[in-house]
């Protein structure tokens, strides 16, 4: 009798890198940073725990990069009189955002909740954060005091997005979205006076 023949599974560097740092991403918003190990990461994307090792180098990396996420640059072509509508679009505008696309926030504001404790993580994301967020709104505002009104713009957008995505908290789920909409753009405008 022929043994039979074993189809060898094909290598796609990206797809299993994507795997493994979605998988990461999942462990990362189920756990804290210290309870996650790259084995169960590993594990769970069906690869040898020295292949995470591999592509990330170690697992502060491979959390740098779970943190950081796929999406654009959060302020890429928005002018500075734009900045107010903007933060609140962030907020409230899904139209065209699949159940995925939500998930995904929820699932990076997680990460930020449960891992903000840890010092190594904390320090991460205090670095993702001026790196991606404080910085490039401090930019765009210029002036005075520009990096306080962007922290004072990024502590409405996550407190907002934490409190009406991951926990969802009644009043900000069931607000009727104009009024809510005219409550956000005023307290943005509010942080980015100068």
């Amino acid at each position: 009798m022929i043994p039979p023949t074993q189809v060898p599974r094909l290598r796609n560097a990206a797809a299993t890198r994507a795997a493994m740092l979605d998988s990461a991403r999942r462990h990362f918003a189920r756990e804290s940073y210290e309870n996650v190990g790259l084995r169960e990461i590993a594990g769970d994307a069906g690869v040898d725990p020295a292949l995470v090792a591999r592509y990330f180098g170690n697992k502060e990396k491979l959390f740098k990069e779970a943190v950081r996420g796929d999406d654009e640059h959060i302020m890429q072509g928005v002018p500075r009189d734009g900045l107010a509508a903007h933060f609140v679009s962030l907020i409230l505008d899904e139209e065209g955002e699949d159940s995925a696309d939500k998930s995904a926030k929820i699932e990076q504001l997680l990460i930020l909740l449960r891992s903000a404790s840890s010092p190594k993580a904390s320090q991460i994301i205090r670095e993702a954060i001026d790196e991606d967020i404080l910085g490039p709104v401090a930019a765009v505002l210029g002036g005075e005091q520009a990096e306080l009104r962007a922290s004072l713009c990024l502590a409405v957008l996550m407190g907002t997005g934490i409190l009406r995505s991951a926990m969802a908290i009644d009043p900000l789920c069931r607000v009727d979205e104009a009024l809510l909409r005219e409550r956000l753009t005023a307290l943005f405008g509010a942080a980015l006076a100068s």
